[in-house]
């Protein structure tokens, strides 16, 4: 993070912190100090940790001014330094569940809606099983005409949604073999897609 944005944000909070830490802190100069140095000390923690979990620096700075405004707000003095801590990564979890809450949040609309947009209705019973059985045929088809190795890795990662390390201990494998193992068996089995089912 950059110092001028670093400065702007510690003195944001410290005029944060003027306004809202009489609740908490004790009054005047000694209250914003004691704040001040809480978010110093754990400004690195807290953006690290958020940007671990957005994978976007500027995501990231706001997350964590939002995370410290909410601190500002609830901090409890009374508690220890690493129960502060606790706390703060607490906040943090919440504030980042609720951006991703909002993020993926899916809009959902009335029935009226979806039949004024042209929607004409649930399928017929034949249609849907015909429909919905190819997509799985033509799994089935690809990975058959994987090698076994390939076709355990997909299996594993895919299928029974296992995370690259699990993969990796049940094949006896390192992690970043399983890694490259899974990218040449997409890449075989996009290449065979056309071979084995017909369709581009």
């Amino acid at each position: 993070m950059g110092t001028l944005r670093h400065n702007q944000q510690s003195s944001q909070f410290a005029a944060a912190g003027r306004n809202t830490t009489e609740a908490r802190f004790p009054r005047g100069e000694e209250g914003v100090q004691e704040f001040q140095t809480f978010y110093q000390e754990n400004l690195g923690l807290i953006y690290r940790y958020v940007y671990s979990k957005v994978g976007n620096r500027e995501e990231a700075e706001d997350l964590t001014s939002q995370i410290f405004i909410k601190a500002v707000r609830g901090v409890d003095t009374e508690r220890g330094a690493q129960s502060m801590q606790k706390w703060l990564f607490q906040v943090a979890r919440t504030t980042i569940a609720d951006y991703w809450r909002l993020h993926y949040r899916v809009s959902v609309g009335s029935l009226d809606e979806l039949l004024e947009a042209g929607w004409e209705g649930p399928a017929e019973e034949g249609s849907v099983d015909v429909i919905s059985s190819r997509p799985i045929e033509r799994v089935q088809r690809i990975l058959q005409a994987l090698p076994e190795h390939y076709r355990e890795v997909l299996s594993c990662r895919f299928l029974l949604n296992l995370s690259i390390k699990d993969t990796a201990l049940r094949m006896g494998l390192t992690e970043a073999n399983v890694k490259v193992l899974q990218f040449r068996a997409l890449k075989r089995a996009a290449d065979l897609e056309y071979v084995v089912t017909g369709t581009i």
